[in-house]
């Protein structure tokens, strides 16, 4: 069974067009630069205000959701490898938008119903799901398993476990219950607000180096750098797990 990567290797390959690679690097890894403990963190600022605030307050949670989207790396990262090998927009629609039904429903079902996880796990979680989307990009279940794992309910299942990743730093800040969910609703429209933006980029740069005949010269190594991202990700938060224990 031919491979994604398998696909590339033609003629087209041998002529090297750079520019592109080393932005991608920047996107993915200058987040683990600034701290990466802060994935799913809210700013002091915003923390400070959610606990303030009550009663309803529409435009300055759309806000607050899509800052998070556009700030939330390690969301962003999954969304590069959920599209990487996409090509058409019927296709990217649908995996976006089983992430964003899974993001939504355990986002806005984990604060009502007061369902928290600990910080440090489901963060860690979140940094195995951009592992695995590497992974899966790379062809390594095929080659592991023999076979394929679905890629779409793979999608929809990390999607609840991003959710899961927000609504418990949400309970953590104590939001007022006086107008709860007309500001979830805001906030989670604002979250799918900011996943748009972010898709946006990240369908621009994408486009232009598809295009380009260095795309499967370099398509192993981008995937390569998101896992070992996902895999900091994840030690720093088993490491703030048992530091905090």
């Amino acid at each position: 069974m031919q491979g994604p990567f398998d696909r590339g290797r033609t003629g087209s390959r041998r002529t090297c067009w750079r520019p592109a690679l080393p932005l991608l690097i920047a996107l993915m890894t200058l987040p683990l630069l600034t701290g990466v403990a802060f994935a799913h963190a809210v700013a002091a600022g915003d923390k400070g205000y959610i606990q303030e605030i009550s009663g309803i307050n529409v435009l300055p949670f759309i806000y607050l959701g899509a800052k998070h989207m556009v700030t939330g790396y390690d969301h962003i990262l999954f969304l590069f490898g959920v599209i990487f090998f996409l090509h058409r927009m019927k296709h990217i629609g649908i995996y976006v938008s089983l992430f964003a039904l899974g993001h939504s429903t355990t986002m806005l079902l984990g604060v009502y119903f007061n369902v928290g996880i600990n910080s440090y796990i489901i963060d860690a979680i979140i940094g195995l799901s951009v592992v695995y989307k590497a992974l899966d990009n790379m062809g390594a279940f095929q080659r592991w398993l023999g076979f394929q794992p679905n890629t779409k309910i793979a999608t929809l299942v990390f999607g609840f476990f991003h959710g899961f990743g927000l609504s418990t730093k949400i309970i953590e800040y104590n939001i007022s219950s006086d107008g709860l969910v007309p500001n979830l609703l805001a906030f989670n429209v604002g979250v799918e607000i900011g996943q748009l933006l972010a898709l946006g980029a990240i369908l621009i740069v994408m486009g232009y180096w598809r295009r380009t005949r260095s795309f499967w010269r370099h398509a192993y190594t981008a995937n390569v750098i998101m896992m070992t991202a996902g895999f900091l990700l994840i030690g720093y938060q088993l490491t703030g797990l048992f530091v905090a224990a």
